[in-house]
């Protein structure tokens, strides 16, 4: 089967977003009173927990528990991340995010050559909207047929719900994909919905485990990723779930 579509991830895929939203975060806590700081070293061990409000519950349960017992937790945390939400929309707005490199080239070269363009993630829909609309302007939200988000998956990454929601959007099997990724939770969810996956490494990421990816790469530049290098890698891994050396 060809390649018809390639799914992206967005944090950390698309753009480096996750210094962007660890300073949200920690405005938001301090906005609140609370002495709560993510230092990059904790907000990596964090990231192994797929979304923003089960984020700050998996914090409060490591280093804060006496907060588990107060009954107002659940609307406490909802109010933490939609103000979280709202500054870091405005860190995108100023600029402080911007494309990896490689990432618009690699959209113009796959929609000229009449690939569908997706996005399976579990950030928020407005989080991934704000990021598109600045990065990529006027339209930019508009070249992807389907957006999945946090919002369309019943549990986020690594379960696969995200990127069966999107297969199912596009109307194609699994093999006719691409995903492509930048952390072990994102390609267990990738891998877990049948879709070869290759990991483009972040800054969060680099020591993340990468077994069953397709291809692993720094960045997206044309020296290390093009449309015929993916066909290449897609076609390889039919090749390999043919022989039954891989699961897709």
């Amino acid at each position: 089967m060809t390649l018809q579509a390639l799914i992206f991830d967005v944090d950390g895929t698309l753009a480096e977003t996750e210094e962007a939203h660890r300073h949200a975060f920690n405005d938001a806590f301090q906005a609140a009173g609370f002495a709560w700081y993510w230092d990059p070293s904790l907000y990596l061990r964090l990231l192994a927990v797929a979304g923003g409000r089960e984020r700050i519950r998996h914090y409060l349960a490591m280093l804060q528990p006496e907060f588990l017992a107060d009954p107002d937790l659940d609307a406490l945390i909802a109010t933490l991340h939609a103000d979280k939400t709202r500054r870091y929309a405005e860190r995108v707005a100023a600029g402080e995010v911007a494309l990896r490199p490689g990432v618009r080239r690699l959209l113009d070269e796959a929609q000229a050559a009449g690939l569908r363009l997706a996005i399976a993630t579990t950030t928020g829909m407005s989080n991934v909207l704000a990021l598109l609309d600045v990065t990529l302007g006027t339209g930019g939200r508009e070249r992807f047929e389907v957006i999945g988000a946090g919002e369309q998956a019943a549990a986020k990454k690594p379960a696969p719900d995200v990127y069966r929601w999107v297969l199912e959007q596009l109307d194609l099997p699994p093999r006719a994909c691409l995903a492509i990724e930048d952390s072990a939770n994102g390609l267990r969810a990738a891998l877990g919905a049948g879709i070869p996956t290759v990991v483009t490494r972040s800054r969060y990421t680099q020591d993340d485990g990468v077994a069953g990816a397709v291809a692993v790469v720094d960045d997206l530049e044309a020296d290390r990723v093009d449309v015929e290098r993916l066909r290449c890698w897609h076609a390889e891994a039919q090749l390999k779930a043919s022989a039954g050396l891989s699961n897709f």
